[in-house]
């Protein structure tokens, strides 16, 4: 299964169609978990590792892939379980978020599948571990459920999102207050990283879980009377996303007369050239990878001149 990630051309295929492809593996029980396979580079057999000083609890240690050193997290221990013990028939599961590289220990890997993201649900309240999930699915009448990865690296090395915004242009940001954005994102952390940094600014969050969630309360907008496009400076929407993906929610605008000179916003921690590809085919005006509050501020600013006829900003860093 080494060959899990594939081409640039071959992922875009499922753009758009409201699908994804989902890794499942097992931690310490019978329990399936999964990953979407955007995120993975390749799984393969747990090597050699070797001890990290002073490192995270979480973190087993690093080995050494085609000649970058690649920290190993425990993920039974990241989401709340008992540690996983290593052995001979333990995994390494080689994601990449945000531009860098980690592998998650884990057991047995099952196998990849083929959904809809329409049988993708949020997770119930009720689950011990929904902290960790972003959504639940069903295979086979048995349950699986979707790691929230972004919240389990954001606790081992937390996401920078301080901003000086007191150094930023005056001008700029009285034009900014009291606008309004919709971010949409499964991820609380993601949500949370947008409403810290943004709300500086004085500028009104909306938020909203899933891509069905945003397209309703968007619509929802609009049957009251509302000039959308005009209401909100833009759409932030994550791509992944349990029952309507970003893909899906920026098309189903696009289609819509009364949404669709919305400004969008794809904003994701999928890799830089296959973000370029999606904007293209999707129909996004721009996107922003997660967790960069720099990047983050300058999108939100240069919108903001855009809207109001000001002088394009110079960027924050």
């Amino acid at each position: 299964m080494a060959g899990v990630l594939a081409s640039v051309d071959s992922r875009t295929q499922l753009v758009g169609e409201n699908r994804l492809e989902l890794l499942m593996f097992r931690l310490l029980t019978g329990q399936l978990f999964a990953i979407n396979v955007f995120k993975i580079q390749e799984v393969m057999r747990l090597p050699a590792l070797s001890n990290l000083p002073h490192h995270h609890p979480y973190v087993v240690g690093v080995t050494h892939l085609r000649g970058q050193t690649v920290t190993v997290i425990n993920l039974s221990q990241a989401i709340g379980m008992p540690a996983l013990q290593p052995t001979a028939d333990s995994n390494l599961i080689v994601t990449e978020y945000n531009n860098s590289i980690q592998a998650f220990l884990v057991g047995g890997v099952d196998r990849i599948i083929n959904m809809n993201w329409d049988q993708i649900m949020p997770p119930p309240r009720t689950t011990g571990r929904s902290h960790y999930l972003t959504a639940i699915t069903r295979v086979e009448e048995q349950i699986v459920e979707i790691i929230d990865v972004e919240k389990v690296l954001a606790e081992i090395s937390p996401y920078l999102i301080d901003v000086d915004t007191e150094s930023l242009d005056n001008e700029l940001r009285e034009a900014a207050h009291g606008m309004e954005i919709l971010m949409v994102d499964d991820s609380s952390t993601a949500r949370s990283q947008v409403q810290e940094t943004v709300g500086k600014l004085g500028i009104t969050i909306h938020q909203a879980c899933d891509g069905r969630e945003g397209l309703d309360q968007l619509r929802a907008w609009a049957d009251a009377g509302e000039d959308v496009p005009n209401k909100l400076l833009m759409l932030i929407t994550d791509a992944e996303m349990p029952e309507m993906d970003g893909y899906r929610l920026t098309k189903e605008i696009r289609d819509d007369p009364r949404l669709k000179d919305m400004f969008i916003v794809l904003h994701t921690s999928l890799s830089g050239s296959f973000n370029k590809a999606m904007v293209q085919k999707v129909g996004c005006d721009d996107f922003l990878s997660k967790f960069q509050p720099h990047q983050l501020i300058d999108i939100v600013l240069k919108r903001v001149a855009q809207v109001k006829g000001l002088p394009e900003p110079e960027p924050t860093s």
